[in-house]
């Protein structure tokens, strides 16, 4: 898959038929921090990452992300993610919206800065309360 879109806009191209509102909340964090940083990484790669399956899901007829591959990837191959301790914590905290990893809420505030906070306020609050609730962070 070649990325040549923003990180919102792949976002919500993978959000399309995917039925959890945990899913579509995580996803459309990863899109929006840093540009889509992890979900252009995750779509880059050519076919099993290193150290497990792919983490974008293209069997369907959206690609989406695998969180249970992502899951995996965190805690049985965490060197194959190499990243910045914010980076990680962004995706941790993604991962955890959909029940794939569990988070320290004391580490995440220590690795992320302002914006990094706010973006994951919002996908927690998209994630609880639909996306209506989006409209509070407008």
């Amino acid at each position: 898959m070649t990325v040549t879109s923003g990180g919102m806009a792949l976002a919500e191209a993978m959000v399309h038929g995917v039925g959890s509102g945990e899913m579509r909340a995580a996803t459309r964090l990863l899109g929006a921090h840093r540009d889509g940083y992890w979900l252009r990484r995750f779509a880059e790669e050519d076919g099993p990452a290193p150290g497990g399956p792919p983490l974008i899901d293209r069997s369907g007829p959206h690609a989406s992300v695998d969180w249970t591959a992502v899951g995996r990837r965190l805690f049985d191959v965490p060197w194959a993610l190499t990243a910045s301790r914010s980076e990680l914590a962004v995706l941790e905290c993604a991962t955890s919206l959909v029940g794939r990893c569990g988070v320290t809420l004391q580490q995440v505030l220590r690795a992320v800065d302002d914006n990094e906070f706010r973006l994951i306020t919002r996908a927690m609050t998209e994630a609880a309360y639909g996306e209506k609730a989006l409209d509070l962070f407008l």
